[in-house]
């Protein structure tokens, strides 16, 4: 299901970028939009991990670094029945973590420094768990693609619309500086809306799934609430918008605005749902 769900969103990002590249150059521009998405599909299904890894200056976690950790996941992969993933730093004081890969044999499961320095063991446990869930259930390489292919799309519209202010008035064969304006407001929303609709319903099957993995939904729900106060005090740069559903809380400001269109569901239904598990 979730490579069904993986080829719906390629395919439906080329198309974005084709209609993009069709108002910036018309046919010539569809057809460049057309070998560009190739070749970017291409690396977002190979190399989305290392992409999303090197967003955010992550690197890899040795056992003499954090042997407890090693520990928990070790013990979390046995129950589970899913090879032992890789594991990374990011140093970011703001407390989260997330899971990457194009399958449970490349994953990739990456922790801040600042959920290091937040959790007991418990409660680390429980957020280990929900990331090995995500690789047990498939989640990983659909949440990689989205976070590379919403980030490149997000870059072209911010391009097109750096070319439309500095747009002279000669008048450019195959240049429609609407059509410009257009798909550069357009493009970032479509790509976020695609983002979206493959997130939020993943976290309460990640919840449920890590918490059987851990034994532990109430030390789940304590994580829960622990990161998403760590994350009102110490937020990311918005700048990393396009990879915020990675995350097993959203890392970025809360806002009116933001609310409406978060990558998760509400942390609360989240932690309600885990203690009426425990």
């Amino acid at each position: 299901m979730n490579i069904f769900k993986t080829t719906v969103l390629l395919t439906a990002l080329t198309l974005l970028l084709i209609f993009v590249g069709g108002l910036l150059g018309g046919s010539g521009g569809m057809q460049a939009a057309f070998f560009f998405a190739l070749v970017m599909n291409f690396c977002a299904y190979w190399f989305s991990d290392k992409i999303v890894l090197a967003m955010y200056g992550a690197k890899p976690l040795s056992e003499s670094e954090a042997p407890q950790i090693y520990r928990i996941v070790r013990e979390l992969v046995q129950e589970a029945k899913i090879q032992m993933p890789q594991l990374y730093r990011i140093p970011i004081s703001t407390p989260n973590a997330f899971a990457t890969g194009r399958n449970p044999e490349h994953a990739v499961v990456a922790v801040t420094d600042g959920i290091l320095s937040l959790l007991n063991d418990e409660e680390m446990k429980g957020v280990l768990g929900h990331e090995l869930a995500h690789v047990q259930h498939g989640d990983i390489l659909i949440s990689s693609v989205a976070a590379t292919l919403a980030g490149a799309i997000s870059m072209l519209a911010s391009m097109a619309r750096w070319s439309f202010v500095v747009r002279d008035n000669r008048d450019e064969r195959g240049g429609n500086p609407i059509g410009v304006f257009v798909a550069a407001l357009v493009a970032p929303i479509a790509a976020m809306l695609i983002q979206l609709a493959v997130s939020r319903s993943r976290e309460f099957h990640a919840d449920e799934g890590g918490a059987q993995i851990c034994k532990n939904p109430r030390a789940l729900a304590s994580a829960l609430r622990k990161l998403e106060a760590g994350v009102k005090n110490r937020p990311m740069f918005d700048t990393h918008a396009s990879s915020a559903h990675l995350f097993i809380v959203n890392p970025l400001r809360a806002s009116a605005i933001a609310s409406l269109f978060s990558s998760h569901p509400p942390i609360e239904e989240r932690i309600a749902r885990l203690e009426r598990m425990g």
